[in-house]
């Protein structure tokens, strides 16, 4: 008796994570992935396009977020299934989502363990949400099936998962700096270490920033090329940063734990050793303040400090005194430092 079989078109803009639900899905002969998109509007053209029979969709996606993809797919690609695999575990976010239509959901770090089934369960008509939210009715899931807790099952893939360690506890730590030498000369030595303790370091910063703290940390013999390679060390553009993590020039919250989640779960995989950790340095919250966007980079900040909590990362961000011309008198300033667990730089000025 011959098959039946679904085309699945794949949203994700994780390349790692991507890969992940390509390779979990074509364990199923059955299943035949007939595009693999990241980015939203790109998404919307080609359900429209292939018509598949099932879309596996992310929320946090650039130019258009999953949700707003879903409510148009819905429109364009009416025959199509949609399977949300999102990292967002609000129950009211799983409500929105269901409520444009989409058929179940899937938190990323249950994904190891649900994805097939919430795929066999949206397929044959029914609906499904992961089983972190049994007990949650969900309005308009008439249908809803919730993944059966498992006591015996454990998914511990680091690609997906950074486990919090007694020793290495959460850190949102600030410092000021009087300018870019100073800052840089800062920076690279917080790199410097956090490498040399077999850590994965993510840099978010300016171009001119990333490009000097590369030549810095080669003249102080950190082979900068290999832990690239090994994803230890992950330098990323301030400004695309913000793109992603922002609508309508303030951070969405969303998009924010999508993004930064998926940030750290692929720089997990950098790490070495028992201990393992990952820090952030970087000027993201400092170059929306530099555009003059006191609330965003406030914000910004707060979320940040909520959303890494959870993984259990150490994050030093970095900014010039000339964002505050009267420093420690400045209101903003103190907003600021009320959202960091630690403060440096206020005695010196750097």
């Amino acid at each position: 008796m011959e098959t039946s079989s679904s085309r699945v078109l794949v949203v994700e803009d994780s390349e790692p994570f991507r890969k992940f639900i390509c390779s979990v899905l074509g364990k199923r002969p059955e299943l035949q992935i007939i595009g693999e998109v990241s980015d939203g509007l790109e998404a919307v053209q080609r359900a429209e396009e292939l018509q598949p029979d099932l879309i596996v969709l992310d929320i946090g996606l650039p130019s258009l977020n999953g949700i707003e993809v879903a409510r148009r797919a819905r429109k364009l690609s009416a025959e199509s299934t949609i399977l949300f695999v999102s990292q967002e575990s609000s129950a009211d976010v799983v409500q929105e989502a269901l409520g444009t239509g989409a058929d179940g959901y899937v938190v990323k770090t249950d994904a190891g363990r649900e994805l097939l089934e919430a795929v066999n369960a949206v397929l044959r008509g029914d609906q499904f949400v992961s089983r972190k939210f049994s007990g949650h009715d969900f309005v308009g899931a008439s249908n809803l099936q919730v993944a059966p807790l498992s006591r015996t099952e454990v998914y511990t893939s680091a690609a997906l998962t950074l486990p919090r360690k007694a020793e290495s506890p959460h850190r949102h730590e600030v410092r000021f700096y009087s300018d870019d030498e100073y800052f840089l000369d800062g920076f690279t030595q917080f790199i410097g270490a956090a490498l040399n303790a077999g850590n994965a370091v993510i840099v978010v910063a300016t171009e001119s920033h990333r490009d000097s703290l590369l030549l810095r940390l080669e003249a102080d013999g950190v082979d900068v090329a290999a832990a690239i390679k090994q994803g230890s060390y992950v330098p990323l553009d301030a400004a695309d940063a913000l793109v992603r993590l922002t609508v309508n020039d303030m951070p969405d919250p969303v998009r924010c734990r999508e993004v930064i989640g998926d940030l750290v779960m692929v720089a997990a995989k950098g790490v070495k050793g028992e201990h393992r950790q990952v820090v952030v340095c970087g000027e993201i919250a400092p170059t929306l303040l530099s555009l003059g966007n006191v609330e965003g980079a406030i914000q910004l900040e707060h979320l940040w400090d909520e959303i890494t909590e959870g993984y259990g990362v150490q994050t030093l961000c970095g900014y010039l005194w000339s964002a505050f011309p009267d420093r420690e008198s400045s209101q903003v300033f103190r907003r600021i430092c009320r959202e960091h667990s630690a403060v440096h730089g206020t005695e010196l000025g750097y």
